[in-house]
């Protein structure tokens, strides 16, 4: 508004002048100075600093948005467009297993998957039911979904690092008619078999023996495909709703994000033409197939824009670099962690042997950025941010360290995202007279949000199963009145839990050993604080400011704190020493 108003009252000048009968030199030359003297050189500035990163990310949102608007147009799904590449490339590698050294070309991927449509039909399923799928990476488990979604099927996509409760849920939420699991994970299905619903078919892929799979009542899938036709599925009308991703679950039961075929397309799709991607490159995918990440942004290149995509079952910061040179990786997938696992591990000639060009993740710490670019030879970094359902994905497409995209200052309504304000203490947004949303100033932290507009593949926000968590997620009057925005929240790492404990007994050991059973390992709490009594407000709200400032130095408060030492299995007390080690990064969080 600033800015608006600076080059209104220049303007204003202009005109006066001209009305005097100065001459345009003059008028103009003073319009400049009065637009300069009232701030105006400030955004002269910052178009001059920006305008090419900006006009490159215009390039690249008319480029998705012009394809998502053709496909739609032509009513083209992933499995359509999967056809398309198919074409394109029959015999070249589309997905190599890292685990085996399998390889399927496009063709056979494309194959695989028929044979999944038909044994999908062959269970009576149809248009919009639902199949989980419970396994560790694989290629199977892309053909699974792809095959799937052919006929119209929704797949949803659970965590393999789920248990008991939390597993229960996702499958609930999901209303999945049928479960296909790993032959790994039959312990965690034997732990909560009894509690699944009888009319869920089950299925097992990998080697169980008979006993075991009489005893989950499963049948064998592997058997089963390879009996299957392999010819293309009769045509289906899908529904619009592609799979089912769950959110992390640190904050709360996962929730199940609704994937739709645009969704799929637009992820990708930024992700290649923002990171200079090329049909040639080979990437390298370590990143579970359960999340946006290891399935859109990295199998995504490989369905749509015909890229060989290698699937490691787990990462591994041993073998990494070894893997992209014995597979001629040219692109890697990371979350932040995975870079800082790759630094501390000791140096060998294979870090700087591979072809490796391209970083593309989210998490990056500017401390690590650079080191790790340096060490390592890779040349770019194609740092992003955006969770599965939001509607304001960004991406840093100008390399500078630290950022993770940017939103324009030029034109911030051709994308129109905003940091807002909020109240600390309440985590509510801050709201002007007019009960409008507060914007934060340049370097002011605040929460993300992007304009609602079902109309638009690039700003509609889909939600998730649970219309209730849809509706949480979402924030009206935001821009002007009777708007909407979705609401990017922080559905980051577990970092700390304080449990009130008035009689002194609480067992740390006993309290791990029910949340190994109850949680997945990144939902853990990496430290506990022991108070005799939690600080609440005078509605009973508790307060949680103080408790985020004093983090866990052990200086700042006489409670006890207790970090997981996930190595050694236990809680350890917070000492001193133990918090400089921290901080000096010698033990890693």
């Amino acid at each position: 508004m600033h800015y608006v108003a600076s080059g209104s009252l220049s303007l204003g000048s202009l005109g006066l002048l001209r009305l005097f009968g100065a001459s345009w030199s003059w008028s103009l030359a003073a319009g400049l100075g009065v637009y300069l003297g009232t701030g105006g050189w400030r955004y002269l500035y910052v178009v001059v600093r920006t305008a090419k990163r900006d006009i490159n990310g215009l390039y690249v949102l008319l480029k998705v948005k012009l394809a998502l608007w053709h496909h739609i147009r032509n009513r083209n799904t992933i499995p359509s467009i999967f056809a398309q590449t198919v074409a394109r490339h029959p015999d070249k590698p589309a997905l190599v297993y890292e685990a085996t050294g399998e390889t399927w070309t496009f063709s056979q991927l494309d194959q695989i998957s028929n044979a999944v449509s038909h044994w999908a039909l062959s269970q009576g399923w149809t248009a919009g039911d639902v199949v989980a799928l419970f396994m560790e990476s694989r290629p199977l488990q892309v053909a699974l979904w792809l095959g799937l979604a052919k006929v119209g099927v929704e797949a949803a996509l659970i965590n393999f690092n789920l248990r008991r409760d939390s597993l229960l849920h996702c499958l609930g939420v999901s209303a999945s008619r049928a479960l296909v699991f790993g032959a790994e994970l039959a312990d965690a299905v034997s732990e909560v078999s009894s509690s699944l619903s009888e009319s869920m078919v089950r299925f097992s892929t990998g080697d169980l023996r008979p006993d075991q799979m009489a005893a989950l009542n499963c049948h064998p899938l592997d058997s089963i495909l390879a009996s299957a036709p392999r010819n293309p599925p009769p045509c289906v009308m899908s529904k619009d709703r592609l799979f089912y991703i769950y959110t992390s679950g640190t904050t709360g039961l996962p929730k199940a994000a609704i994937v739709v075929h645009s969704r799929y397309y637009r992820i990708a799709a930024f992700g290649y033409h923002s990171f200079r991607m090329r049909p040639d490159d080979i990437i390298y995918d370590c990143l579970p197939l359960y999340h946006s990440a290891g399935n859109i942004m990295g199998v995504g290149q490989c369905l749509i824009h015909g890229i060989t995509v290698v699937v490691k079952k787990k990462f591994s910061a041993s073998r990494f670099w070894e893997d992209c040179i014995k597979h001629n990786c040219t692109v890697v997938q990371y979350i932040g962690e995975i870079c800082r696992y790759l630094l501390s591990q000791p140096v060998r000639p294979s870090e700087r042997q591979h072809r490796v060009r391209l970083a593309v993740g989210n998490g990056l710490r500017p401390s690590v950025w650079e080191a790790f670019m340096e060490r390592f030879g890779v040349k770019q970094i194609g740092e992003f941010y955006g969770a599965t359902e939001c509607n304001c994905s960004i991406a840093n497409m100008d390399g500078k360290v630290g950022a993770c995209g940017f939103n324009s200052r030029i034109l911030p309504n051709v994308y129109p995202i905003r940091l807002l304000k909020v109240n600390e203490e309440t985590m509510e947004l801050v709201r002007d007279k007019q009960g409008l949303c507060v914007p934060c100033r340049p370097g002011e932290p605040g929460l993300l949000v992007g304009r609602i507009n079902q109309e638009d593949p690039l700003r509609r926000f889909d939600g998730y199963a649970s219309q209730d968590a849809t509706r949480k997620k979402i924030a009206y009057n935001v821009f002007k009145k009777n708007d909407s925005a979705y609401l990017s929240g922080v559905e980051g790492k577990a970092g700390m839990a304080a449990i009130a404990d008035s009689t002194g007994n609480f067992n740390c050991n006993s309290f791990l050993k029910e949340v190994q059973q109850a949680l997945p390992p990144y939902a853990r709490p990496i430290f506990l604080r022991i108070s005799p009594c939690v600080d609440t407000t005078g509605t009973f709200k508790i307060q949680k400011t103080r408790l985020q400032r004093e983090g866990y130095d052990p200086r700042l408060t006489t409670d006890q704190i207790y970090f997981l030492n996930s190595r050694a299995g236990r809680y350890e007390l917070v000492t001193e020493e133990l918090y400089n080690a921290f901080e000096k990064g010698s033990i890693s969080l």
